[in-house]
């Protein structure tokens, strides 16, 4: 069944190609913005993403905004930047992806021409003790103080991951020594990328003698809260040919779940939203891996990309610390596919920052435009996206230049 869906995606996928990303902004990575606001560094990331595309603000027409805890809503975004005309305006949920889609689908419908699409986020009281500490975090962005943090005994949200680690453990005899290789690319990666918070060298030794959060994932596991944010400039195809040589497109963009998507009622390891991204991005797409010159898969929390790189296909399932050992790069300390492609170059979310996979796509847009400095992949045409978890925030994309 499954099978006969994604083969029917293929026959009607018109959006392939029609969209391309011609404007990005962020604002630096930090574990503590110096009292900023989120709409402070929205707005510093949109505009720096408005004149990276060479546009003005009357040339946007849609704004779509993430809703994080405390980020300022499409409409708040529209006014703050005294937009004149907007046509659409949306606030899908995180992560990435669902923003990239819906300004996709306001372009390609012809809701609007350009699409500003902006994510702020934020340390908040319950993932980091500073952010704690300051009232004004604790007020607005725990939905007016009244909010709570998930009981201990909560399947939401790492308490989920550390069982599903556990049960990965149990079906495939892997090691933590795994879950470390994951760290360890990832900060190898990150050394590179002066955005990065964490750019500390780290060791297979130091990874297991971190503290333990929950087991069997430590600290070293779970991604690094940040302050930040990033923008991007979406427009039609059409139009980018005549703003850029070398555009880069979202050849295929798609979410993914299955029905019981719940952290504590997903029935196994063998289908979740991965395995439904894929499927699709196979289906609506006709680039794959052999295409592929960067890799990013998620890395919220280390079990979650172990679960990308195998449901890609790079491997079977519960084979994903023998391929990493297998492409290992004994020189660079890091993954190299096949000598060549890296996975998640800028360090991902446990080096660079918990940007909720809005990293991951600006470095696959930096790769691909070539602008990636002492971490730039040669000659990279190619990027595959694997956004968000097993539950209800599997996403993927494929994005090329042209």
């Amino acid at each position: 069944m499954a099978a006969a869906s994604a083969r029917s995606g293929a026959a009607r996928y018109p959006i392939r190609d029609q969209i391309a990303i011609v404007g990005l902004g962020s604002t630096e990575f930090s574990r503590d913005a110096g009292g900023r606001s989120p709409a402070s560094l929205a707005c510093e990331a949109s505009i720096a993403a408005i004149h990276d595309a060479g546009l003005s603000k009357a040339d946007i027409d849609g704004v779509v905004g993430v809703l994080e805890p405390g980020a300022p809503r499409a409409n708040q975004m529209a006014a703050l930047l005294e937009l004149p005309n907007v046509t659409h305006h949306g606030g899908p949920m995180p992560v990435a992806m669902f923003g990239l889609i819906d300004a996709m689908t306001a372009i390609f419908s012809g809701q609007c021409d350009t699409v500003l699409l902006y994510y702020a986020f934020t340390r908040l009281p319950w993932n980091s003790r500073s952010a704690a500490q300051d009232p004004f975090r604790r007020y607005v962005m725990m939905g007016g103080g009244t909010a709570k943090p998930p009981m201990p005994e909560s399947m939401d949200p790492s308490a989920a991951y550390t069982a599903w680690a556990s049960r990965y453990i149990h079906e495939f005899g892997a090691k933590r020594e795994d879950f470390g290789r994951i760290a360890l690319n990832m900060r190898a990666n990150a050394l590179r990328n002066p955005k990065a918070v964490m750019r500390t060298p780290l060791s297979m030794e130091q990874y297991l003698a971190a503290r333990m959060i929950r087991d069997p994932l430590c600290m070293l596991d779970m991604d690094v809260p940040v302050d930040g944010a990033d923008a991007f400039i979406l427009t039609t195809t059409e139009r980018a040919k005549r703003m850029t040589k070398n555009p880069v497109v979202v050849h295929a963009a798609t979410a993914g779940m299955v029905g019981r998507n719940d952290e504590d009622q997903l029935p196994s390891l063998a289908r979740h939203g991965q395995h439904v991204v894929v499927e699709s991005l196979r289906a609506r797409g006709e680039l794959w891996l052999d295409d592929v010159d960067v890799f990013f898969p998620y890395d919220g929390f280390s079990i979650i990309t172990l679960g990308w790189i195998e449901n890609m296909g790079y491997c079977k399932p519960g084979g994903a610390g023998r391929f990493m050992q297998e492409h290992w790069d004994e020189k660079s300390g890091r993954v190299l596919i096949d000598g060549r492609v890296p996975m998640n170059p800028h360090g991902g979310s446990l080096s660079e920052g918990a940007s909720r996979g809005t990293g991951h796509l600006r470095e696959a847009v930096t790769q691909l435009r070539g602008e990636a400095g002492a971490r730039q992949v040669e000659n990279a045409r190619t990027a595959l996206i694997g956004c968000g978890g097993f539950f209800f925030n599997s996403q993927g994309a494929i994005l090329r230049r042209i």
